[in-house]
């Protein structure tokens, strides 16, 4: 099985936001930020195949189906449908996926799913002959949002998602159209029932699988995040995700699993290191991963 990184549609957001309570004075130490207090953001999927037989992508970044518009509100930097574009690159077309695990319906996690933009032309699905795969718990968020979050999610997807006939609903911790090969955790402290998916790793030790990777979404958008106190103004419940995040990053460290970065401009993969006062941090950062074999 080989891993790629897949860029989508870039995003700026404000600073402060996507840092909660840390003072800019702080935060600005670990990014670039414009005159408008944005900071630059990725919106990277994870490419796997052969993966139980098939080809799986995680996620698919924010795309290209905001009018301009809102395009322009939320931060969006290309028009293009960059996703498509960097699948192209990998040898791939979205008609070749067969499987889309989703960690949760906010439309930067989402939207790729959707084709670009045109005027006149309802949202529409890309990737034809995939499974969608979604969490129990957050499905039931993404059809009736809370007024805390309900700008987040693209009002017309659900109702195409269940059209397709190809929706997954997932309530533990496997899927069937992945089986034992991909493991999933479960948060609610960004939003409710937030689907962490961990490709599982080819050493069984004790009974627990150990050097796989998982895609950490909105629990940790980077590798500034990794520092358990850092949380974002858009999460749900900040204490709830730093206890979820602290139990999350200890049982990667002990299984060596590595984490795989959605938002984080300048990395996409990395492992889990914690220094003798106890504080979690990154090494063996890599910032692109082009048919990289699964890491042991």
């Amino acid at each position: 099985m080989k891993l790629w990184s897949i860029l989508g549609n870039s995003q700026k957001l404000d600073g402060g936001a996507m840092f909660g309570n840390a003072p800019k004075a702080m935060w600005q130490r670990w990014t670039t930020v414009d005159d408008g207090n944005r900071i630059e953001l990725a919106c990277r999927a994870l490419l796997a195949s052969p993966l139980n037989g098939k080809t799986v992508l995680f996620e698919t970044g924010i795309g290209a189906f905001f009018p301009p518009a809102l395009r322009e509100r939320y931060g969006v930097q290309e028009a293009r449908h960059v996703l498509l574009e960097s699948l192209g690159e990998a040898g791939f077309r979205h008609e070749d996926i067969d499987v889309v695990v989703l960690s949760h319906l906010h439309f930067d996690h989402a939207g790729g799913l959707l084709a670009a933009w045109e005027e006149g032309e309802p949202p529409r699905l890309l990737f034809p002959n995939a499974a969608y795969i979604v969490g129990a718990q957050h499905w039931q968020r993404a059809r009736a949002p809370h007024p805390r979050d309900r700008a987040s999610f693209i009002p017309e997807l659900p109702g195409l998602l269940e059209a397709s006939g190809r929706l997954e609903i997932v309530d533990g911790d496997s899927s069937r159209a992945l089986g034992d090969s991909v493991r999933f955790h479960h948060s609610d402290g960004h939003t409710p029932g937030l689907l962490l998916a961990e490709i599982v790793g080819p050493e069984i030790v004790d009974g627990e699988a150990h050097g796989g990777v998982v895609f950490c979404a909105d629990l940790i958008p980077g590798r500034p995040w990794v520092h358990v106190p850092i949380t974002m103004g858009y999460d749900r419940n900040a204490e709830l995700l730093i206890d979820e995040k602290r139990a999350f990053l200890e049982d990667k460290l002990a299984r060596n699993v590595h984490l795989f970065f959605t938002h984080d401009p300048g990395c996409a993969l990395a492992q889990v290191a914690r220094d003798e006062k106890g504080k979690f941090g990154t090494t063996h950062e890599h910032a692109e991963l082009h048919a990289r074999a699964l890491v042991a």
